[in-house]
């Protein structure tokens, strides 16, 4: 396995050069050109459309899956297909990403170049017949050995694999992911050099007190980060009545046209990057937060027009410019001598790619090895701290899970999930209970428990409320049972609870913390007001209930599969005002044959897509089915004034 490793680092290696080298040609040969026409600043007003509707066609055409910016295609794969790739999804997203980047769509080069070395390993994989745990192994290396190869950064690659890809550091899979990242560094280093990704000056904390500032632009990157999740989510929903050629001929102007006006947001903005780092940069702090907010509404409109590439570097070009912007804000009301803009900048870009991608732990290694600075550790912590904690409480989902959540698609990470996490207390919990009035005598007590076969109960007040609890242990503790001895005097007072919301998992470890057979459920709002108890007979019941859960789930899933192998996927559209749909039933719409709908988001409420669904106008559909059954589903749903038919021979549809 570590020879095949070794293999499928070092095929991601020559791709991510491959990519690299194939950019650089487009974009230098598109300057070339530009200094012959009039007007060289328009170019991008016809190279971007004419890039775009190239890698929509090809995508369309050959391969859906290499459209966007691949990392959620390599999760989808894990998730839904066992790590099978189709085998053209590499060799297409390199000829789209180049043919996107180079002509100026606002994307980056790793989320492309990930999945190039995910297909390889999963090509690899499929070709000596591993086993469906290696297959994964492999195409989660190949993704960590193109971000190595990349950045020259093989730590960061490792990262990236085990922490965004496999969403766990399983030793299983750690072995394969360290060789194959090696294997990639190793090679790009060979053909492109040993150059850093940004040479910078070595950096350091100035100030304790610079921390305040640095904790503030970790709130600041979160803002930018939603910007462009915000953005994605925009360019991916509103277009949708756009049908075939249309969408990526209207949207890639929307990506043309910030080009034009800021040259410095075209491509992956690397070398603004760069210019940010090395303090070459005189620009107005206000003109920064533009190019900070126009970046992300390009990005995600060149995703929108189909086009090919990734949202790693779009997030560094967010954190830099905010980080740059803000240190000179910060200089300017606040005097401390050894405030670095630089240093800001950097921690920025960390901040930011955390909150777009919720990888911590990628974010930090990939700044020490792309810069070689190690002395913001302090501020870097600190800054991915904040965006970590604030991001998820505005945009729960990170980029790369978003697209899958659309599809119907949800990433479990974290390796082997107990099944009673599944389960809440509420939901398996013995709700009529036995109790106790703290005044009742021991021997009263006896008598309660022999009739009820209990071990023990919950003990309450006169008004109901929780006290204690006691038990026969209790009871032999006090002598045995007595007319003298109230429950009162034996219970064991102020007990330890749990809550309807409680995993049945937690609610059984602090059973066994305490040796007991039983513990009280209480409101959330009053935990003195006794709803219950749980039991261990409760969650043996549950965890048959989760496991049948489990095998359905597992079975739709290989039925998930199966559909997905040849050709089926999730997609969704938006019922338009005036479409026939409106006021029907599911039932009544002329659903084209193999089209399946299966649910209705409404007002942030999930409906299960029965016959009897009425439809809605902003309803939210889930469907299932191939790319000429949602073609032939949006003409069908279109608004009648909008009801026009394509032009002859021209392309009628659009892929996901």
């Amino acid at each position: 396995m570590m020879v095949v490793a070794g293999f499928v680092g070092a095929g991601s290696g020559l791709g991510a050069v491959i990519l690299i080298k194939s950019i650089d040609y487009i974009t230098e040969a598109l300057a070339r050109l530009g200094e012959l026409v009039p007007v060289p600043q328009l170019m991008p007003l016809v190279a971007i459309p004419t890039a775009l509707m190239t890698s929509w066609w090809l995508t369309k055409r050959f391969a859906p899956e290499a459209a966007g910016h691949g990392v959620p295609q390599i999760l989808a794969a894990i998730t839904v297909a066992g790590g099978n790739i189709r085998w053209i999804v590499g060799p297409l997203k390199v000829l789209a990403s180049a043919i996107t980047i180079g002509a100026g769509g606002t994307a980056g080069r790793e989320g492309p170049i990930a999945q190039i070395g995910a297909g390889l390993g999963s090509f690899v994989g499929r070709k000596l017949r591993l086993s469906e745990g290696d297959l994964i192994s492999l195409v989660a290396a190949g993704a960590g050995a193109g971000i190595a190869a990349t950045f020259n950064a093989p730590i960061a690659g490792m990262f990236f694999a085990m922490e965004v890809i496999l969403g766990s550091f399983s030793v299983r899979h750690l072995h394969t992911v360290v060789v194959a990242t090696v294997a990639g560094a190793v090679v790009s280093h060979s053909i492109l050099g040993e150059g850093l990704t940004f040479v910078v000056r070595p950096h350091s904390l100035g100030h304790p007190s610079e921390l305040l500032a640095y904790a503030a632009l970790g709130a600041l990157t979160v803002a930018g980060g939603l910007v462009l999740l915000w953005s994605l989510d925009f360019w991916e929903e509103k277009p949708n009545l756009l049908i075939g050629w249309r969408r990526p001929l209207l949207v890639a102007f929307a990506v043309a046209i910030p080009v034009a006006i800021f040259p410095e947001i075209a491509g992956t903005g690397q070398a603004f990057i760069s210019k940010i780092l090395n303090g070459q940069v005189s620009s107005a702090w206000w003109l920064l937060v533009i190019l900070a907010v126009v970046k992300p509404i390009a990005t995600g409109a060149t995703f929108g027009a189909r086009g090919s590439g990734g949202i790693f570097m779009p997030s560094l070009f967010i954190g830099a410019t905010l980080g740059y912007g803000f240190a000179h804000v910060v200089g300017s009301i606040w005097s401390i001598s050894t405030l670095q803009p630089e240093a800001f900048a950097l921690v920025g870009m960390a901040a930011a790619f955390t909150a777009v991608a919720r990888a911590p732990l990628t974010a930090i290694l990939i700044v020490f090895e792309v810069t070689g600075d190690y002395g913001l550790v302090l501020p870097l912590m600190v800054a991915v701290a904040v965006a970590m904690l604030l991001a998820p409480r505005f945009y729960p989902e990170s980029a790369y899970t978003k697209p899958l959540t659309r599809m119907g698609i949800w990433v479990t990470r974290g390796g082997e999930i107990d099944l009673l996490d599944s389960v809440r207390v509420g939901d398996a919990m013995t709700k009529k209970s036995m109790v106790a009035h703290q005044d009742l005598t021991l021997a009263e007590l006896q008598g309660v428990l022999d009739r009820g076969r209990h071990h023990g109960v919950p003990v309450v007040d006169d008004h109901g409320n929780l006290v204690g609890v006691v038990t026969v242990t209790d009871i032999l503790r006090a002598g045995g049972p007595s007319d003298q001895v109230t429950v009162r005097e034996a219970m064991t007072p102020k007990p330890v609870t749990v809550t309807p919301e409680t995993p049945a998992s937690e609610a059984l470890e602090r059973m066994a913390a305490l040796g007991v057979g039983r513990i009280p459920v209480v409101d959330n709002e009053d935990p003195r007001h006794l709803l219950g108890m749980f039991r261990r007979e409760d969650a043996v019941n549950a965890y048959h209930r989760a496991r049948g859960a489990a095998a359905r789930q597992a079975a739709e899933l290989e039925h998930l599969r199966l559909r997905t192998r040849i050709g089926a996927h999730f997609f969704d559209f938006v019922v338009p005002a005036g479409s026939m749909a409106v006021g029907r039933q599911v039932k009544e719409i002329p659903w084209p044959e193999g089209c399946l709908a299966v649910s209705v988001v409404r007002e942030g409420e999930v409906l299960v897509a029965q016959g009897a669904t009425v439809l809605k106008a902003g309803d939210r559909v889930t469907c299932f089915g191939d790319d000429r059954m949602r073609d032939r589903l949006l003409q069908r749903l279109r608004p009648e004034e909008q009801d026009v038919e394509p032009p002859e021979g021209g392309p009628t549809s659009e892929s996901e």
